[in-house]
């Protein structure tokens, strides 16, 4: 299925290649989401770093390479506004970004044995829980939320069965 355009072609190409992921093709999807990163840069539009760093970080299975990409995930939101989130989704708040970049850090860190830190992070997820949206999404996080702390408390570095880069090669 081809994603309807957008006025917002960046958008569209990212877009394009999270749905090649998803759909398998994981080498390929990197490759097109390095590409984009390599056209916008470390300075460009937070609402494009954000979620191209986001789901490129999904792509990788190893938690170190995948912790680069959801560090600068948070990078990114943290200079994103609601005001530029709205111009993708009105609906669209950056708060509600936070409960699941500090989840995706708290795994990458506790599958590193980091676990003090990925209790930090974990707990900075649970903190801004509230802002996550009703319904499906915010069940999804705030279920991960839990599932990560119980592992970081039990010491656990196995892959969550339920981790996006699972199924990621190296």
């Amino acid at each position: 299925m081809t994603p309807t355009p957008s006025a917002d072609p960046t958008m569209d190409a990212i877009t394009t290649a999270v749905t090649l992921g998803r759909e398998g093709d994981v080498i390929r999807a990197r490759e097109e989401l390095l590409a984009i990163w390599a056209d916008i840069g470390v300075l460009g539009d937070p609402f494009h770093r954000c979620t191209l760093a986001h789901y490129l970080a999904d792509l990788y299975a190893a938690p170190a390479t995948s912790l680069i990409w959801d560090v600068r995930a948070l990078d990114a939101a943290d200079a994103l506004t609601d005001e530029r989130a709205h111009e993708h989704d009105e609906s669209l708040q950056v708060a509600g970004f936070y409960p699941s970049l500090h989840l995706n850090i708290a795994d990458d860190l506790r599958r590193l044995s980091a676990f003090e830190e990925a209790t930090e992070h974990i707990g900075r997820a649970e903190e801004r829980a509230a802002a996550l949206p009703v319904g499906a999404y915010g069940d999804m996080i705030r279920a991960g939320i839990g599932g990560v702390a119980a592992a970081i408390t039990a010491r656990d570095t196995a892959p969550r069965t339920t981790s996006p880069n699972l199924a990621a090669s190296e």
